[in-house]
């Protein structure tokens, strides 16, 4: 299997890194985390002017006809920088539904303003005690009038907080079912906070708040299942962008850092520590790889599951070996807040447990062999 991009991928990829070193160094980076709404509404536009927002989605609404292979070197260039900015949410989850799922209409009113930056999306999904399970719903719909109301609560919706709209999955009579519900709509209230990883997310409460039924309704389930997976393998491939950041500086930090007159990276046994770093990087992106090839449609949902959990089930591995690495390798100074390491080393963390840790997709895997 060829693993290199082709040449437009590849100036993608140069292009999101050149924009992000110059404009969203470590220290900026800070700045925006800091900030009220924990994201750029700058840096937003600047990724929608080069066509980031539009680039999964059809031509017929103002996007580029792109899929996962296309995105992998954009969410490598993200893990790297650790951007904060809703782009898994809104490209990767809510808007994904709407290119999947919806009708003409809906996808006429809502990707093209997706596309120029203007709206920003979240998908409402998980649960108190559902964990990973996509179908553990308890969230309700109830027909209204000529529409639907909603109720129930979601937790740790990510990009919450700057959401326009909501994708939220709630069961009808006929069964589970999404709407899109506007984040300023009655009845909705959101309980904003910051990650781990420093990501804003919120947990949402939806008391009859009016929703537009999206897709077919009890057919939910499938179409959940096929976006959870397109996300999970955007997230294995900016998984590897931070662990080539966590790599690579570690690999400067043993090049300069002495002891007894000399540099650490000249002990044998340190030596053979970063070789295995990078061999973990290495079984990693060949994974990403993998996901990415398998997330796009038409593709076997069995064959695209298989291929997901495999891939999350090594990244997952290996995100934990090169972050835990990364951090022992520096010293003390590896949890500092002053060295992006440490901040890698939260968001590396948190990937292996996103859309599932290596434990729910070894039994998925299991399941499905």
């Amino acid at each position: 299997m060829n693993f290199d991009y082709n040449e437009e991928q590849q100036l993608l990829a140069d292009s999101v890194r050149r924009f992000l070193a110059k404009d969203y160094a470590f220290e900026a980076r800070r700045k925006i985390v800091a900030s009220k709404d924990g994201w750029s509404p700058a840096v937003w536009s600047t990724l929608a002017e080069m066509g980031l927002t539009g680039l999964p989605f059809s031509p017929d609404y103002g996007g580029f006809g792109g899929g996962a292979v296309d995105l992998m070197g954009v969410m490598e260039a993200a893990g790297e920088a650790m951007l904060v900015e809703p782009y898994l949410a809104t490209v990767g989850l809510g808007a994904q539904f709407v290119a999947r799922a919806g009708n003409d209409a809906q996808k006429k009113a809502i990707l093209p303003a997706v596309v120029e930056g203007k709206l920003k999306m979240a998908f409402a999904q998980t649960e108190k005690g559902a964990r990973y399970n996509l179908a553990r719903v308890q969230a309700h719909a109830q027909k209204a009038g000529g529409g639907w109301e909603i109720s129930g609560e979601k937790l740790v919706v990510l990009g919450a907080p700057a959401a326009d709209k909501f994708v939220v999955s709630a069961k009808t009579e006929n069964g589970l079912s999404l709407f899109l519900v506007d984040s300023s709509a009655r009845g909705l209230k959101i309980k904003s906070y910051v990650t781990l990883d420093e990501q804003r997310a919120g947990d949402v409460s939806f008391s009859e708040a009016p929703g537009e039924l999206l897709g077919a309704e009890g057919g939910a389930l499938p179409v959940i299942e096929e976006v959870v997976d397109f996300a999970t393998a955007l997230i294995c491939a900016e998984a590897v962008g931070a662990m080539k950041f966590a790599c690579d500086a570690t690999l400067e930090y043993l090049k300069t850092r002495k002891q007894f007159g000399v540099p650490i990276g000249t002990f044998q046994a340190l030596q053979h520590r970063m070789v295995d770093m990078y061999v973990s990087y290495e079984q990693a992106k060949s994974m990403a790889c993998l996901a990415a090839s398998k997330s796009d449609p038409p593709v076997d949902a069995k064959d695209r599951a298989r291929s997901i959990s495999a891939a999350k089930i090594k990244i997952a591995d290996n995100v934990r070996h090169i972050s835990q690495e990364s951090i022992q390798l520096h010293g003390g100074m590896g949890m500092s807040e002053e060295l992006k390491v440490s901040h890698t080393f939260r968001r590396l963390t948190m990937i292996a447990q996103q859309f599932g840790d290596a434990e729910h997709h070894l039994a998925r895997f299991a399941a499905l062999s």
